[in-house]
């Protein structure tokens, strides 16, 4: 009997975004082999591993960056095909990459709308209502912007992350895929996108964090998923582990589950 059993049971009803034996190579390198994932409405889930595990590739799969080799994907237990990023957007997942792709030399209104701005008389952009309904969102997620007529590129690494997430969520986004969102962030930095991402959470947002941070994980996660050599080894509750049990699975020292 494995003494480490998977503890990922159904905590918050049916997944919303379900992956089934996802397998991805690049060559001779298998960087996913059949990978078996849940998500769940108003939670916050970890997928850990060291580097080369497959997590980058996995989330690339799911915002369609990258296509599958085999296996399926299902939303509200549908299967869908994800052959490209509007994909990913029709079906309501958001990818919140290092980089933010924020505009640096456009104010906030507009990176928040950008591409969606509002127009009256069918082509002028309704600047006062973009930057009415920037300030709606960034309210919602409880985030402190000194002005949405600020310029991304005098923001902070916490404020570029926080207009990202709300970019997301003023597109009506339901499933958040967060990669390394703490990797540019100080302490207090890192603490204002804690309190982002429990906000999400409290509106019924799935949100996937992806992080080497183990100290971060065990602050936000509700469950972590672990990936190794892209296989999945172990799925646990954040109160059913431990770091010790965590780092065992990255590291192979403890056996991992059956995938």
């Amino acid at each position: 009997m494995n003494p480490f059993p998977d503890t990922t049971s159904e905590i918050n009803g049916k997944p919303i975004l379900e992956t089934k034996g996802i397998c991805k190579a690049f060559g001779h390198v298998q960087a996913l082999d059949r990978v078996d994932m849940q998500f769940f409405p108003g939670e916050v889930l970890a997928l850990v591993g060291d580097n080369g595990a497959g997590k980058s590739t996995l989330v690339k799969i799911l915002s369609g960056v990258y296509e599958a080799d085999a296996g399926e994907v299902y939303i509200d237990g549908e299967r869908v095909d994800i052959r490209d990023p509007l994909d990913a957007q029709r079906y309501g997942i958001a990818t919140v990459y290092q980089d933010l792709a924020l505009v640096e030399t456009r104010d906030v209104a507009t990176n928040v709308y950008l591409g969606q701005e509002p127009k009256w008389m069918g082509f002028f952009v309704n600047y006062g209502k973009m930057q009415a309904d920037a300030i709606a969102v960034l309210s919602a997620l409880n985030i402190d912007i000194p002005s949405v007529k600020v310029y991304a590129r005098d923001l902070s690494g916490g404020q570029r992350q926080a207009v990202a997430v709300a970019r997301a969520l003023a597109r009506g986004k339901s499933i958040f895929l967060l990669d390394e969102p703490t990797a540019a962030l100080g302490i207090e930095q890192s603490a204002t996108l804690n309190d982002l991402i429990m906000d999400l959470k409290a509106q019924r947002k799935t949100i996937l964090v992806i992080t080497h941070n183990l100290e971060h994980v065990f602050q936000i996660a509700d469950r972590l998923v672990v990936l190794r050599r892209g296989k999945r080894v172990g799925g646990r509750k954040k109160e059913d582990t431990s770091r010790e049990e965590i780092i065992g699975l990255i590291t192979g020292a403890i056996r991992g589950d059956a995938n």
